[in-house]
């Protein structure tokens, strides 16, 4: 579910965000210790806030390169035309390869920005020519990248992080 931040999320709710973006592991009496609540209307919390979308999911945040994944790139993609179906099917098949990470449709330069990963220069190789040779792409730019100074998932949610 899209939404924008509703006006019905206050300072705890965006507490419970704040810890759980941190730690999705902790237990919900932790959690509520954390925010200042009794366990049953923290949970009660949690379960509206993953209801209304604003919690999607669960997840380990995995290493990359201790599972083999060496080389992380991007890709900018432009196609022969914006039409909407080519658009569609260009997203539904860079969704079937595990190897695309990330995919952004953009404005300026490109249509679509990819993050992906790859075992070695051989298969980044390999995904670019398989890339480069999809129906309907015109262009392929690769970026791979040298080191990953920040790596955050999520947003700010505090309202002490918004900009002025």
């Amino acid at each position: 579910m899209r939404r924008s931040a509703d006006a019905d999320l206050d300072s705890v709710d965006l507490h419970i965000l704040s810890e759980l973006q941190e730690d999705g592991r902790m237990t919900n009496v932790e959690l509520a210790k954390r925010v200042g609540l009794s366990a049953p209307p923290c949970l009660r919390r949690v379960r509206r806030l993953e209801e209304r979308g604003y919690i999607r999911g669960y997840h380990a945040d995995l290493d990359p390169q201790s599972l083999g994944w060496q080389i992380t790139f991007f890709a900018l993609v432009g196609l022969e035309t914006q039409k909407e179906a080519v658009l569609s099917a260009f997203e539904r098949m860079v969704a079937t390869w595990p190897e695309v990470r990330e995919c952004h449709m953009i404005r300026g330069g490109g249509d679509f920005m990819l993050r992906l990963v790859a075992r070695d220069t051989q298969h980044e190789n390999e995904l670019t020519s398989r890339l480069t040779e999809s129906a309907h792409v015109l262009r392929v730019q690769t970026m791979p990248t040298i080191r990953t100074a920040r790596d955050l998932s999520g947003v700010p949610v505090d309202r002490e992080s918004e900009p002025a």
